[in-house]
């Protein structure tokens, strides 16, 4: 199944099956498969947040939480995780036990119908979102709508490498190491994922090119909107501020 075949709630199915599995070691995975480089990609969506202590900040897709924790460690600001995947919030749960970390509270829920009021968050960020979505556009709005004006909404993904030279060893890489490595180091469930990811991540941008995705924003309210690809284009960083409406 692609994506670009599930709508609704069949793209929120989708996505917690593919995920349901990987937990307990996704971080540690995470960071093998993309040869370290998504914890530079999270390091720069932090970076762009401008919260700060006692301000309120949204994590959409938090995963195991942590951009969440990145956040609070950064801002001082409390924060609130969201994420469609029970068994993610789990993980998350306790890790946040772990470290004894009250300034992070996670909800369940889902990034395109978020339960929270209008210009309920001083900032929002989002990780591995609009790809498992069935319509980008509507829930880059939907995120829109929770953010305070002057609040920046942040986010990272991967990316196809721009240039002719870097594209074919990514192909390469999407289409063969990554799934191979995902097995190796992670069994039958990562390799599932790395298996995924290419075809995935280039169907994505041939139905939602970053021209587009930048529209999206745009259309939502967001001004001044940023786009920056990292590590060659395997990753993707955008941020920008939510306008006044006036």
């Amino acid at each position: 199944m692609v994506m670009s075949q599930v709508t609704g709630h069949d793209s929120n199915r989708f996505a917690t099956k593919l995920f349901n599995g990987l937990p307990s070691r996704y971080d540690r995975l995470g960071y093998l498969l993309s040869m370290g480089q998504d914890r530079r990609w999270r390091s720069a969506v932090v970076e762009k947040v401008n919260a700060t202590p006692g301000e309120l900040v949204l994590d959409v897709a938090t995963g195991t939480a942590g951009v969440a924790l990145a956040l609070r460690a950064a801002t001082g600001a409390e924060i609130t995780g969201i994420d469609l995947n029970a068994n993610m919030l789990e993980n998350a749960r306790q890790k946040l036990s772990r470290r004894g970390e009250a300034g992070v509270r996670l909800v369940q829920g889902r990034a395109e119908d978020l339960p929270f009021a209008d210009d309920s968050f001083d900032d929002v960020t989002f990780t591995y979102l609009l790809r498992y979505v069935s319509d980008p556009a509507a829930t880059v709005a939907e995120l829109v709508r929770v953010l305070k004006p002057g609040g920046v909404l942040a986010g990272m993904d991967f990316y196809i490498p721009p240039s002719r030279f870097w594209r074919p060893l990514w192909w390469c890489y999407t289409r063969w190491v990554l799934p191979a490595g995902a097995l190796l180091t992670g069994g039958r469930e990562w390799y599932e994922v790395g298996r995924f990811l290419g075809p995935n991540i280039e169907g994505h941008y041939a139905r939602h090119p970053l021209e587009a995705t930048i529209d999206y924003w745009k259309s939502a309210g967001m001004v001044n909107v940023q786009a920056k690809p990292m590590s060659l284009g395997g990753g993707l960083v955008m941020w920008a501020t939510k306008g006044s409406g006036d």
